[in-house]
C-alpha cells in the first residue's frame, strides 16, 4: 500500500491510497515505551493500538510498579494529528518537559515522568493494517469517514459473539445505535432487545429495575414484577449510561454478569439467565475506577470489546450524508436540502451536541419551514452557532402567548408555564447535548424532575425518537 504520511515520524497514521479520495485501508504506525528510570527501569513494550494506557493495575497496556503510579494513570493516543498523552485524573500527575500535563500532544522520543519513574516514548518505522469496512453503512448508523468505517469493521467482527462490549462516547455520538446495531446483526436479533437506564432510575428502584422483585418486597410492591435481566432473556441487555450505576449496586451486577443469574429483591431462588450484554457511557471509566467511583473488577469485565464511537468534529466530512439521511427520515425533508457553502458552515462548527445536536437543527429547520438552504438556518435553528448572521437574532427566543381573556385565569396561567418550561427544557438540553445529567445540574434541579417535565409536556417521546435516529 501507499503512504499518504510518508516519512513523518510525527504522524501517527497511514492512509492508504483508494478510489476517487475514498481510503481503502489504514495503517497504524508501531511504537515503543520505555522505561528509562525507575523501579521498572529496562522494561520495553511495543504497541500497535490507537490508544496505549499505563498504569499500576492489571488492564493497563504498561503495568508498572511504582507505588506512586495510579492503578491506570494516563493514555498515548494516536490520532491524525500525532501522539496525545493525557492524564487520567491521576493523583500524582503526569509530567512533560518539566510541565504537568492534562492533555498535550508530543514528539517523537519525549520523555514523560510519572511518581519516581520515566518513561520514553519512540514511534517505529514499521505498522500495521487495519480493517476497514466498505459500506458507508451498518445498522441504522451512517459515515463514508475512516474512523466510522473502521468501528463498522470492528462492529462486524464484533457482533455475530456473544461477548460482552463496553460502548464509549460524547453524549449524542450515538452509542444506542451500536447497540442496536450489535443485537440486530448477531444470532440473538429474534430475541429481546431491553434497554436499562441506569441514570434514570432512583438508586432505590435500581436493584428492582434491574433484577426484578416478589410481591410485597418492599412498600409498593403490590405483584411480583420481572426485572431488565429476566426481560432480556434470550436477547440483549443494553446497560445504558452505565457510568451512573451507584457504587454499592456495582457488586450485584458484578455477580450477575459473571454468574449469569439473578435473584429478585425479597426472592429466594436463583434464576439462571441467558443474555449478551452491552453497556454505554459519556464517562471515562478508567478516570471513575481511579476516582473511587467505579469498580475496577466490573470496568474490566464490562470492556471484553471497546468500542469507541467518535465525536462528530473528528468525522466532519460525513456531515453532507448525515444531513441526507435526516432529512430522508423527514415527511418534508426530502424536498429539501442545503447549498454547498451551507455544508461548510456545518463543517466549522465544533457541534458540542454531536450528531444529536445536528440532528435538532435541521428537524427544527424543517418544521419551521425553513427551506434549509441558506446558511443563516444554522443560527435561526441553532443558537450555539455563533458567526452566522447576527448574535443578538441567532440567540433571542422571545416568548409570546396570545391572551385570550375567554380562558379562565389559573388555565391561561398554566399555559405560559407550560411554554416557558418546554422552551427552557429543550434550551437546556440542547445546551448540554441532550445529557439529562449535566443539564440538571446546570439547572440546579435534579434528573426526575426534567424526566416529568418531559413527560407532562409530551416532550419524552420526542427526546426519545432525536436519540433513536443518531448515528
Amino acid at each position: 500500500m501507499a503512504d499518504m504520511a510518508g516519512e513523518d515520524l510525527g504522524t501517527s497514521t497511514w492512509i492508504a491510497d483508494g478510489v476517487d479520495g475514498r481510503p481503502s485501508g489504514l495503517r497504524i504506525r508501531r511504537c515503543r515505551l520505555t522505561v528509562v528510570a525507575g523501579p521498572d527501569a529496562g522494561l520495553a513494550r511495543d504497541f500497535e493500538a490507537h490508544a496505549i494506557r499505563v498504569g499500576a493495575r492489571r488492564g493497563a497496556d504498561l503495568v508498572l510498579t511504582d507505588t506512586k503510579v495510579s492503578r491506570t494513570h494516563f493514555e498515548i493516543r494516536l490520532d491524525e494529528r500525532g501522539y496525545r498523552v493525557r492524564d487520567l485524573e491521576s493523583t500524582n500527575g503526569t509530567f512533560v518537559s518539566g510541565l504537568r500535563v492534562t492533555d498535550v500532544y508530543v514528539p517523537p522520543g519525549a520523555s514523560i515522568y510519572v511518581g519516581d519513574t520515566r518513561l520514553r516514548f519512540d514511534p517505529l518505522d514499521d505498522s500495521v493494517e487495519v480493517a476497514l469496512s466498505s459500506a458507508d453503512r451498518y445498522g441504522d448508523m451512517v459515515g463514508r469517514s475512516v474512523v466510522m468505517r473502521e468501528l463498522f469493521a470492528r462492529l462486524a467482527a464484533v457482533a455475530p459473539t456473544d461477548a460482552t462490549v463496553l460502548v464509549t462516547g460524547e453524549t449524542g455520538t450515538g452509542k444506542e445505535l451500536v447497540a442496536e446495531a450489535l443485537h440486530e446483526n448477531s444470532a440473538r436479533k429474534g430475541g429481546p432487545f431491553v434497554v436499562l437506564d441506569c441514570g434514570a432510575i432512583p438508586a432505590n428502584l435500581m436493584e428492582s429495575e434491574t433484577f426484578g422483585h416478589e410481591r410485597g418486597a418492599f412498600t409498593g410492591a403490590t405483584s411480583a414484577r420481572a426485572g431488565a435481566f429476566e426481560r432480556a432473556n434470550g436477547g440483549t441487555l443494553f446497560l445504558d449510561e452505565i457510568g451512573e450505576l451507584p457504587l454499592e449496586m456495582q457488586p450485584k451486577l458484578l455477580r450477575a454478569l459473571e454468574r449469569r443469574e439473578i435473584r429478585r429483591v425479597g426472592g429466594a431462588k436463583m434464576s439462571q439467565v441467558n443474555i449478551r450484554v452491552v453497556a454505554a457511557t459519556n464517562r471515562d471509566l478508567a478516570v471513575e475506577v481511579n476516582k473511587g467511583r467505579f469498580r475496577e473488577d466490573l470496568f474490566y469485565r464490562l470492556a471484553v470489546a471497546h468500542l469507541v464511537v467518535p465525536p462528530l468534529r473528528e468525522r466532519r466530512d460525513d456531515i453532507p450524508l448525515l444531513v441526507e439521511h435526516i432529512l430522508a427520515g423527514l415527511p418534508e425533508g426530502r424536498e429539501r436540502g442545503p447549498r454547498p457553502e451551507t455544508i461548510e458552515l456545518m463543517k466549522k462548527h465544533e457541534w458540542p451536541g454531536n450528531v444529536r445536536e445536528l440532528r435538532n437543527v435541521i428537524e427544527r429547520a424543517v418544521l419551521f419551514k425553513q427551506t434549509v438552504r441558506e446558511p443563516s438556518v444554522i443560527a435561526a435553528a441553532a443558537p450555539v452557532v455563533r458567526d452566522v448572521g447576527s448574535p443578538d437574532a441567532a440567540s433571542r427566543d422571545d416568548l409570546r402567548i396570545a391572551v385570550d381573556p375567554k380562558v379562565p385565569f389559573k388555565v391561561a396561567k398554566q399555559d405560559m408555564i407550560d411554554e416557558f418550561e418546554r422552551r427552557y427544557v429543550r434550551a437546556l438540553l440542547d445546551a448540554h447535548g441532550g445529557n439529562i445529567s449535566a443539564a440538571a445540574r446546570a439547572a440546579g434541579i435534579d434528573r426526575m424532575s426534567i424526566h416529568k417535565i418531559l413527560t407532562r409536556l409530551g416532550m419524552e417521546r420526542e427526546e426519545k425518537t432525536g436519540e433513536a435516529g443518531e448515528t
